[in-house]
């Protein structure tokens, strides 16, 4: 029996697989898909952004080499910029459609902000990240399976068991992480409530005759928004039409001409289709993350339109979340009701991105009314707090979970604090364990952390910046469950530790 069945092997089971292989948990992974590779992974069809706050998981478990090694860089417009072009703005997000300037970025007016070596969006292939993931859940011990199809999930109060055909796989817990069409969720029988969608996009690649009459980048106009990619013939586009079109039937060449035209406003040739899929932007949300033994991350929990780039960065952002904590369940020795902060912190997350992705929809529609609203976004837009707030949005810079306690740091993610030696705090969580970072100058915490050794590590020393604070407890998805000035009181710091930490080692 294992400790955990993950199903489905895209980025956010992987990533929550090696989470809890690197704290020594027993992993299956269950992927349907009987081979890796893909176009849809691939690029251009499956490129994907990863923003700051999914960046920095990746950075704090020593895998940013490996990212940046296999990321590329867009322009500020969504091209491709090569490498011998470093002086070209690049690209820092868009909402519905309309490019931020990075240069209005106010970065000063970010929380609690410090230096980090993984700032910046990254664009990268599922391809390419799937197969990061998956070597580095291989070094974990981590068994993942191709080729099987779950069909069966059935539980009781101490195991799991999900089922392909005659097979079962038991485990003490089971998570799904199959996508919108999830089906754990299904077979489980999590509500799944929201919007129906208001247009169809279309993604193709394909010949054009004349692809000069369509702008490079993403390009919003009256009547929905097309994106020309890099790649030669790649063309996305949204068509208002309420979502008719989505996997109806196949689109036709002529049927994807006709909506190109009337969404770019130009009279270009599509004389060749080799691939095409369609999406929407349908938002829905699983009501809770959790029915007894199950839980769902990543699609499989929400979904939404891929207006911004959040679905897989807010899907990293629940395996993070979610990892240490059913890592410390399943080794004994999370305090009571750890499991359940996974559902209370990141719903809210999910809900405010499905809120994010409709308000996107609705100022695109070509209707007078959104129009004029789009035209009130672009002037705040053009302003240093209006892009900086969307920015914030974006990068997750804006994220704080509600965990009580009254500095205002609670609950951000930690500011990458830079030691005397130089070490930065990223670099001190890659084994997975929580930090806790002691400003002051009788290291009055080394005591009282030793009682918690194997899962937190205690960092005495004053940083190159303290941020005014005299203490700092890191959990180990790099967020700051306490924080307090330079007079702490040391029971404060108990408390706050027993209750991210369980019971210290007797």
């Amino acid at each position: 029996m294992h400790d955990v069945v993950i199903v489905g092997a895209g980025p956010v089971g992987l990533f929550l697989a090696c989470e809890l292989g690197l704290a020594g948990c027993s992993v299956l992974v269950l992927e349907k898909e009987s081979e890796q590779e893909s176009p849809w992974r691939e690029e251009p069809l499956g490129t994907r952004g990863l923003f700051g706050h999914s960046v920095g998981a990746f950075y704090r478990r020593g895998l940013l080499d490996e990212l940046v090694s296999a990321c590329f860089v867009l322009d500020g417009r969504g091209v491709r910029v090569d490498a011998d072009e470093p002086s070209r703005p690049r690209l820092v997000g868009h909402f519905a459609g309309m490019m931020l300037d990075a240069d209005k970025i106010d970065t000063a007016a970010l929380p609690f902000r410090l230096p980090n070596p993984a700032e910046g969006l990254m664009m990268i292939s599922l391809q390419a990240l799937e197969s990061l993931l998956s070597e580095r859940a291989a070094k974990l011990g981590v068994d993942i399976r191709r080729g099987v199809t779950v069909d069966a999930v059935t539980q009781d109060e101490d195991h799991v068991v999900v089922s392909a055909g005659q097979i079962g796989f038991e485990a003490r817990w089971a998570v799904g992480c199959d996508g919108g069409r999830s089906t754990v969720r299904s077979l489980t029988g999590f509500a799944f409530t929201g919007t129906e969608p208001q247009f169809t996009g279309y993604t193709v690649i394909g010949t054009f005759d004349d692809p000069e009459k369509l702008r490079p980048g993403i390009t919003l106009t009256p009547t929905g928004m097309y994106v020309r990619m890099a790649a030669e013939g790649h063309i996305a586009m949204m068509d208002f039409d309420g979502g008719a079109f989505d996997r109806s039937l196949p689109p036709s060449r002529d049927h994807l001409q006709a909506v190109l035209r009337r969404v770019s406003g130009t009279d270009v040739t599509l004389s060749d289709v080799r691939l095409v899929s369609t999406f929407t932007d349908r938002a829905k949300q699983a009501t809770t993350y959790r029915q007894g033994r199950v839980l769902l991350a990543g699609d499989a929990a929400h979904i939404h339109s891929p207006l911004g780039g959040q679905g897989l960065n807010t899907g990293i952002g629940d395996a993070v979340n979610l990892g240490w904590k059913l890592a410390a369940t399943v080794r004994g020795h999370a305090p009571d009701g750890l499991l359940d902060t996974y559902g209370k912190e990141r719903h809210p997350i999910g809900a405010r991105v499905l809120d994010w992705s409709r308000a996107q929809v609705s100022i695109m529609k070509p209707d007078r009314h959104s129009q004029a609203i789009q035209g009130v976004v672009r002037d705040l837009l053009g302003t240093r707090d209006g892009t900086t707030y969307v920015f914030e949005r974006l990068s997750g810079a804006s994220i704080r979970y509600p965990l009580g306690g009254a500095h205002p740091l609670t609950g951000r993610d930690a500011p990458e604090f830079r030691l005397g030696d130089g070490t930065y705090l990223g670099e001190l969580m890659r084994d997975g364990r929580g930090v806790v970072l002691d400003f002051s100058a009788d290291q009055r915490l080394s005591g009282p952390a030793a009682g918690w050794g194997s899962r937190l590590r205690h960092v005495a020393g004053a940083p190159e910046d303290d941020l005014g604070l005299g203490a700092v407890l890191v959990r180990p998805d790099g967020t700051v469950a306490w924080a307090d000035g330079p007079d702490f009181a040391v029971d404060a710091f108990e408390r706050e530790v027993s209750r991210w930490f369980g019971r210290p080692r007797a």
